[in-house]
């Protein structure tokens, strides 16, 4: 006993030199009787407390005070009601609603009396309620100031979504929480965010074909922000059906106009947005889908335009044009009320700035989709740009954009950020990926593999010179515009001497024996032909597929086809039937990756070669899926080719490490290296003793 309270005596001693309370407590006549001001106590919690904690002592502190989510702040809310409403009564986003802001201090909402007592009392820990709160004074005084500015407010739809998703900053001076909706805004609100709770709705009658349970989900959640007016982005993963689901959901509105001309069904058109490429492919998959659905095909130069375009265009159902049409006829376009405004391949309009994407953004239509498997290719800006578009003003102005998202995701890599950037657009993007079995079960694996190359003595050789000549020009060049475009151009000459020393030259010299990415892919494709399976092989360039094209043919003897930009529709068209159709075995088909990685539907291909890399995950994947997707019935396998010890195996290893950002919200392209040092290039660069081969 005499030990314990000579301890007891020191702890006590070593506790009041650390809190000035403590020894004052025990000079006191009855130390347990001491009592602390609100001051006193709050200085207690937020730095004695941790100092004894330090020491080794043990704390036993206010519940109140500990439990998670108990120290709040001072919140602003805007609190709105609505009846028992439904879309489809004459409402749309730009419906009034009338609303109230609250001030609440955790989840208790206070009167303007409470938050007035507070101010009074300027301490940093309060009573309300029965509860001890921490409050900052700061805050109350905003609070106050707050409120008697905004009593009450009136908004749009559009503006209270807006609200309840945290993409409005109204309550400048407070934090603000969101929104506190009841009756058909709260219902309507909850639907969104969940996306659970909406019609899931029938097959419709003139749909031809079977949709899978996700594919009815997809299309009931695109006919669900439909009546409202909300722009969807359906960012499915490439094969899964963005096509079919998009064409339910029209072929479910023809059938719901009731008003009729001359005894047949009159709806506004949808006019639909694509690449070249795929205009085809749209009127063949309506045509087979959708027979009921008239369409028009606006391209070519027989197009119609002004007045006969519109008299034209009010006769059909869908009305496809491509993205190049779509700024060049902007003027006429406009003249049509149009039902609704699909983007195919939306990351077209990735960049805000360019005339396709101001000429998209300045349509009107009841409803706007964007189709996308990747709805950011390189960076967070181009969710910005696809957003503008679909539901304008949701994430601010551009420049807002950049300074509270692009650069904190971007450059710092900030989760909180991108958190709440995916909170702000979740609602109106459903993205489902074809991996998941959950989602689809019926799809074959695909096996993706990397297949290291060496480079002939000839490709080193010239390796060398061209990094010679680029360290040249980099000590040379000034910063900023003339840097990136020497590094750009460095590397597009590097990649084409790894893929052969002809296509670098560009002297039409012979081919074979002169590169070790060709010998590798045609000792490959040799297995291919010997299974009778068939193969796509993917590059960026070109002139690097018609070289491919010449000396396949020759080491195989059969036709090899190759899809470019400078094929013509119908010829591009017959080239993809033949290749399906299985009626002549044509085992090989070339593809440049602008070309032939979108839109296109190469099942009858088992084996994907990426002959040279996009070094863009996202891209890469697209062309890829032209082989994985529905209606696949063997295992896909996927070839990687990367020449070892060059640049090629350097920046693969650093987009794995980047891989997580980047399927996150950050995409990953070529413009970032031009952002490194010149002592980082070099080291990417450089030619390693393990390129060249015997």
């Amino acid at each position: 006993m005499k030990n314990i309270r000579q301890f007891l005596l020191s702890s006590l001693g070593q506790a009041a030199g650390i809190n000035a309370g403590i020894a004052s407590s025990l000079e006191a006549p009855n130390p347990s009787g001491y009592s602390l001001d609100t001051k006193e106590a709050y200085r207690f919690l937020t730095e004695s407390a941790a100092n004894l904690s330090q020491a080794g002592f043990g704390l036993l502190l206010p519940g109140w005070w500990t439990r998670k989510g108990t120290k709040t702040h001072l919140k602003a809310q805007a609190k709105v009601k609505g009846k028992k409403l439904q879309a489809g009564n004459g409402l749309t986003l730009d419906k009034i609603v009338s609303f109230d802001w609250e001030i609440a201090l955790g989840d208790r909402v206070l009167t303007i009396k409470e938050l007035q007592a507070l101010a009074k009392l300027k301490a940093p820990l309060v009573k309300v309620r029965g509860q001890w709160v921490e409050v900052n004074d700061a805050e109350i005084r905003a609070a106050l100031e707050f409120w008697k500015k905004n009593p009450h407010g009136e908004a749009s739809l559009h503006e209270v979504i807006k609200l309840a998703v945290g993409a409005s900053d109204k309550a400048d001076g407070v934090d603000f929480e969101g929104l506190n909706a009841t009756g058909w805004i709260g219902e309507l609100i909850s639907r969104l965010k969940d996306k659970t709770g909406f019609e899931e709705l029938p097959a419709p009658d003139g749909f031809s074909g079977t949709l899978r349970p996700y594919q009815f989900r997809g299309y009931s959640w695109l006919a669900f922000l439909r009546q409202w007016g909300i722009g969807a982005c359906l960012a499915d993963d490439m094969g899964l059906g963005k096509t079919v689901q998009t064409l339910a959901l029209i072929q479910h509105d023809l059938e719901q106009v009731e008003e009729k001309v001359n005894g047949r069904k009159a709806p506004k058109p949808v006019l639909l947005v694509c690449p070249t490429s795929v205009i085809n492919n749209w009127k063949k998959e309506a045509a087979r889908f959708t027979p009921e659905l008239s369409v028009m095909v606006h391209h070519g130069v027989s197009r119609k335009k002004e007045e006969e375009f519109k008299k034209e265009a009010m006769s059909h159902a869908i009305v496809i044009s491509s993205y190049g049409l779509l700024q060049r006829d902007v003027k006429f376009l406009k003249g049509v009320p149009w039902a609704g405004m699909v983007l195919d391949e939306a990351q077209n309009i990735k960049n805000p700035e360019t005339k396709q994407a101001k000429a998209a953004r300045t349509l009107k239509a009841e409803y706007r989709i964007a189709l996308t498997g990747t709805p950011v290719e390189n960076n967070v800006g181009d969710l910005w740009s696809i957003m503008e578009f679909l539901n304008p003003g949701f994430l601010g102005s551009q420049t807002g954009f950049k300074r509270n998202f692009f650069i904190p995701i971007q450059a710092e890599r900030d989760q909180e950020a991108a958190r709440r950037l995916k909170e702000i657009t979740g609602p109106f993007i459903l993205r489902r990926l074809k991996t998941d079995s959950s989602i689809i079960s019926d799809l074959p694996e695909k096996m993706e593999m990397k297949t290291y190359c060496t480079l002939t003595k000839e490709q080193a050789s010239l390796y060398a010179a061209v990094l010679e000549d680029i360290e040249e020009g980099m000590e040379e060049a000034e910063e900023g515009i003339q840097r990136k475009g020497i590094i750009l151009s460095a590397l597009s000459r590097l990649k084409q001497v790894c893929n052969h020393p002809a296509q670098f030259l560009k002297d039409n010299s012979g081919i074979p024996g002169r590169s070790g990415k060709l010998a590798r892919l045609t000792e490959m494709l040799e297995v291919v032909l010997e299974n009778e399976e068939k193969a796509l092989v993917f590059t960026q360039f070109a002139e690097m597929g018609k070289i491919l094209k010449e000396h396949l043919q020759a080491s195989f003897g059969c036709e090899v086809l190759f899809l470019h930009g400078g094929v013509p529709r119908k010829q591009r068209d017959r080239m993809l039937e033949r290749f399906q159709e299985g009626k002549e075995y044509l085992p090989i088909f070339i593809l440049s990756l602008k070309a032939g990685g979108t839109g296109l539907n190469l099942t009858g291909a088992n084996h994907v070669f990426h002959f040279d890399r996009w070094w863009n995950p996202a891209v890469e994947n697209q062309a890829t899926d032209r082989a994985f997707r529905i209606g696949q019935t063997k295992n896909v396998e996927v070839h990687k080719f990367i020449c070892a010890g060059t640049l090629e195996e350097k920046i693969d290893e650093i987009i794995e490490r980047k891989m997580q950002v980047a399927e996150n919200v950050v995409g990953t392209g070529e413009a970032w290296l031009t952002e490194l040092s010149n002592e980082e290039l070099k080291d990417i660069l450089s030619l390693r003793e393990e390129a060249v081969g015997e």
